[in-house]
């Protein structure tokens, strides 16, 4: 018989179920290691799920009329000009993401580190991947210069690298590239012939309202790919919403049919009941707009917290502005932290965690250099236990201030500070 493929379950989703088995048999841990959006179902997109109940035919596989004209709408209110023909939806960004693997050309290149997803999917689609460093300023893209050599690099030897991965805002880092850096990104993608995907599923969690946010689909239109989803911005992990937006010409119709080809063949159409929810939150009406703000606020205090936590701790550590993330560097402590057995991403993880309650993810699952100190910490999962507390969160002025948020923050605290030698950690 031919051998099994040796097959692993995604490291965050793993770390999940550790993170259930272990509070289940009594352990007080914290989770910093998986990115969801831990808010309640708003209430009126409860209510068009249960509108949507009779919606129990298959429907078109690209998606319904209604959902791919809201999505255009929401898109051309972002500076995209968008026709409903330009639109698929899907069960999350997730597998859309999977299917754009099946059906862009070539190899695919990505941001070091980065969601721990794309190189997988790549590697399932019959692709290499290729890691490029990120620049200091932020993640989520490849520093353009380096960029240019990889790519050059990988073709005098053979490879084929054509499609490059983006994430704006960025899932790990939680920083949104500048306009300048990614013009200069598109620059080089024109040069080299790259497709671009943008994966903005974090869009509408960027901290600071006034803070200029550029999608490549508006410098190189004709190459961009664009996907996005309901998980994070309105907390709909479970609920599986996603969209692509593919160009608006003769290539794009090519890649919308591809996707669909796939769609077709793997999950026919998004569940009618998940449509009518798209069509409603991508439509944008006042209340929507208002829990898309407060969320983003609320992602954005306890993200400049946590930061505000790992850098006394003494670790470096890009500013968030952007979704819920932050990526501490620990390197400036690694003499100390070698007193404890702690030399690398996976040893510093399992220390957190065994020592101190903390779960985060270690930087090696992310692409990052395994002997490195760097980790990633989601703070989306610290406004409460319960759905009261979780919106008592949402609602507050002093989100930090609420004693069941401010626990969590010292246990945190308390964590990190021992890694120095401030603090003792959990008896």
């Amino acid at each position: 018989m031919p051998e099994t493929p040796a097959w692993r379950t995604s490291p965050n989703l793993a770390l999940n179920q550790l993170v259930a088995e272990r509070r289940a048999a009594g352990e007080d841990i914290v989770h910093l290691g998986f990115g969801e959006s831990r808010l309640p179902a708003f209430g009126p997109l409860a209510e068009a799920l249960a509108r949507g109940a009779h919606r129990n035919a298959y429907g078109p596989v690209a998606g319904s009329p209604d959902v791919r004209r809201a999505l255009a709408g929401y898109f051309e209110r972002r500076g995209l000009p968008t026709t409903a023909d330009q639109i698929v939806v899907g069960p999350g960004s997730k597998p859309l993401l999977m299917a754009l693997q099946h059906v862009l050309p070539g190899d695919v290149l990505l941001p070091r580190p980065a969601w721990n997803s794309y190189a997988p999917q790549a590697r399932l689609a019959g692709r290499k991947a290729y890691g490029v460093p990120i620049p200091a300023v932020c993640g989520g893209v490849p520093d353009p210069v380096a960029l240019r050599g990889t790519v050059r690099a990988a073709r005098a030897s053979g490879g084929d690298p054509r499609t490059v991965i983006l994430t704006l805002p960025d899932n790990p880092t939680g920083t949104l590239a500048p306009p300048e850096l990614v013009r200069e990104l598109c620059a080089v993608a024109e040069e080299l012939d790259l497709v671009i995907v943008s994966d903005e599923i974090y869009r509408d969690i960027v901290h600071d309202p006034a803070t200029p946010f550029l999608s490549p689909a508006e410098v190189a239109p004709h190459r961009t790919v664009v996907t996005t989803g309901l998980s994070k911005s309105l907390a709909l992990g479970g609920w599986r919403i996603g969209a692509c937006r593919v160009p608006g010409d003769a290539w794009g119709e090519r890649i919308r049919d591809g996707v669909v080809s796939v769609a077709s063949e793997v999950w026919s159409t998004l569940a009618g009941p998940m449509q009518e929810v798209a069509a409603y939150a991508f439509d944008e009406p006042p209340e929507i707009r208002a829990r898309l703000a407060a969320c983003a606020r609320l992602h954005g205090v306890l993200a400049r917290e946590v930061h505000r936590i790992v850098t006394a701790a003494g670790a470096l550590c890009r500013p968030p502005t952007g979704g819920f993330y932050v990526y501490p560097d620990f390197e400036p402590l690694r003499e100390r932290l070698a007193t404890l057995g702690v030399t690398d991403s996976p040893s510093l993880q399992r220390h957190l965690l065994d020592a101190h309650g903390v779960l985060v993810l270690a930087g090696h699952h992310l692409g990052d250099d395994e002997g490195a100190l760097r980790f990633k910490a989601a703070t989306s999962m610290l406004y409460g236990d319960t759905a009261e507390e979780q919106e008592e969160a949402l609602a507050s002025d002093d989100p930090l201030g609420l004693p069941h948020v401010a626990s969590v923050l010292k246990h945190i605290d308390d964590a990190f500070s021992a890694l120095r030698g401030l603090r003792r950690g959990r008896p």
